[in-house]
């Protein structure tokens, strides 16, 4: 049976994940600095994206994801591994992003759709629950332009 604390944990680790979720979906850059450390590591290659310490990442974000029209991220299976300050996390995260007209011109175009878990490991600071290391593992896309697919072949 789970303890209040352990219960507590467990929900603040969640919004914590989807707080990072709605971050990213809202363009919301700037609130980031509240789910991660400062000396977090953040590994996005599984999916085409780049490696690094978490203000590398928090400059690289913005660039990266605006030439996407619009993409959301649905995450679920949450599972956490909590003992005392630390825990490790693993989620699961269903990416559907909007890509641009081939053909350059404003507006949206297909919708590929991507599946990835992240593997996390998490710290407890004096302002609550943060991220310091976060992975992603690939686990399927549809609709990839071949673009992407070479990218994510160079990772």
């Amino acid at each position: 049976m789970l303890d209040l604390q352990e219960i507590s944990d467990r929900l603040e680790l969640e919004r914590l994940v989807v707080d990072y979720a709605y971050a990213i979906d809202e363009r919301a850059f700037e609130r980031l600095d509240d789910i991660f450390t400062a000396d977090a590591e953040i590994d996005y290659t599984a999916m085409g994206g780049i490696k690094g310490t978490y203000p590398q990442i928090r400059k690289w974000l913005p660039e990266a994801l605006g030439v996407f029209p619009g993409y959301m991220h649905f995450n679920g299976n949450f599972r956490f591994d909590i003992d005392g300050d630390t825990a490790r996390g693993r989620i699961a995260c269903f990416n559907p992003m909007v890509l641009p007209k081939a053909d350059g011109t404003a507006g949206a175009g297909e919708t590929m759709l991507l599946g990835l878990w992240y593997e996390d490991r998490y710290r407890r600071t004096a302002q609550g629950w943060r991220i310091v290391s976060r992975s992603e593992t690939y686990s399927y896309q549809f609709n990839m332009p071949e673009a992407f697919k070479q990218a994510m072949q160079k990772s």
